[in-house]
Parts: C-alpha cells; structure tokens; sequence
C-alpha cells in the first residue's frame, strides 16, 4: 500500500514567500500543499478545514504572532506539526515556540533541499531546530529556568521576568525605573505587556500569578 504524500499548509503573511515554498514542494513527490494562510485567524479556521499534517508557520504574522496560531492549532489538533520559519536569529520567540508545541524552528536563509529535509522530518514526528537558534535557550534550559513550570510565565521576556519580580515585591514603576534605570514610561509598558501576557487585568494579579506558580530552589 502506498504512503500517502505528507499535506502541508503555508503560513505566510507574504504571499510571495508562500509562493517560492510551493514551487520548491511542486517538484516533490511525496508532499503537497493543502492550503495557505496569512494571518493568525486565517492559519486557525484553515488549519482546522484542511487537516494538515504539517505546517510551515512564519513567526510574525500581519495581525499577531505565528506562536499564538500554533498554541490554538496544536490544542485543538494535537497531532498536526508545526515547522517556525522566521528571518531572525531570536532567543525568546524560539522558547516561546517550543512552548507553544512546534516541532522545528529554521531561517528563512535555509537553502531550499534543507527546508523540504526538514519539513519531512517533522512529518516523521521528530524534532528539528536550527543550530543558529538554539545555543542560547539551550543555556536557559541547563540553568533549570523556574519559569518553565507555567507556560503563560515563559512567554516573558528576561526584562519583563525581573520587572514581573520587582512588581511582585511591591515597587511601584517608578522605583523599578530607577532600580533597572529605565524610564518610568518604558516601565509602564513592560507591565502592560507582562499582564497581557499572563491574561490578568490589573498588577496585584500578575503578583499572586507569579506566586502561585513558581516556587523558590530548595523550598
């Protein structure tokens, strides 16, 4: 009985990237193109119409990010893979997409037989990161990072992870300007992203979220 051809689909809020991809898999035997998206909510609706086995997943996306849209994807259809693709070399978004579920993490500057290698690859159900990316959240893997515990705690950053703490002490943004030397409006800002981030509304609340699930080393 004959292997059916591994179905893909395209995120890409570019179609001319979404383009060069399809005509690098047309020349393939065993992969074809199911659908194609550009944004988040398309990547989502689509993803649950066509049933892709893979996904090749641009990381930022015109109205959110690529990492969201494999969250959503991956709890509704856990079995479907996701292969980031992004142009740059980025610690955070790369954690975060591991967070998320996806499978692989490559460049955009990957030559064309690595990307269908790849993309193959995790079709198989492996894993696949590119050694340009990985070295450091390998390092915040071997530190024994506390903040893996809780998936809404790992999307900070390392600046909005110190804010987060120095909130949870009860500094107001102004100390924690001067404590980090940072402007009380650029402070401002992280906060907001942080509450953002863990889904709370006010600061009191991402405090007691820090508390409820970290725990100190040696406690």
């Amino acid at each position: 009985m004959e292997t059916p051809p591994l179905r893909v689909m395209l995120v890409d809020d570019h179609e001319v990237v979404r383009d060069g991809i399809k005509a690098l898999l047309a020349s393939t035997e065993d992969i074809v193109v199911c659908a194609e998206a550009g944004s988040v909510r398309e990547a989502v609706a689509e993803a649950e119409r066509a049933l892709p086995d893979v996904i090749v997943m641009d990381v930022r996306l015109s109205d959110g990010s690529g990492i969201e849209a494999t969250r959503d994807i991956r709890a509704q259809r856990p079995e479907t893979q996701v292969l980031m693709l992004t142009s740059f070399a980025d610690d955070e978004a790369l954690f975060a997409s591991i967070m998320a579920g996806a499978s692989g993490y490559v460049l955009k500057q990957i030559k064309g037989g690595e990307l269908v290698r790849a993309i193959r690859l995790v079709g198989q159900g492996q894993s696949l990161l590119d050694p340009a990316v990985t070295k450091g959240v390998l390092d915040r893997l071997r530190k024994g990072k506390h903040l893996l515990k809780d998936e809404k705690l790992a999307r900070l950053s390392p600046q909005e992870e110190r804010i987060l703490g120095l909130v949870a002490e009860g500094r107001t943004n102004k100390q924690i300007g001067e404590a980090l030397r940072l402007a009380e409006k650029t402070v401002k800002n992280y906060v907001s992203s942080i509450l953002a981030k863990l889904e709370v509304a006010r600061r009191a609340e991402a405090a007691a979220y820090l508390a409820r699930h970290t725990t100190t080393p040696g406690a």
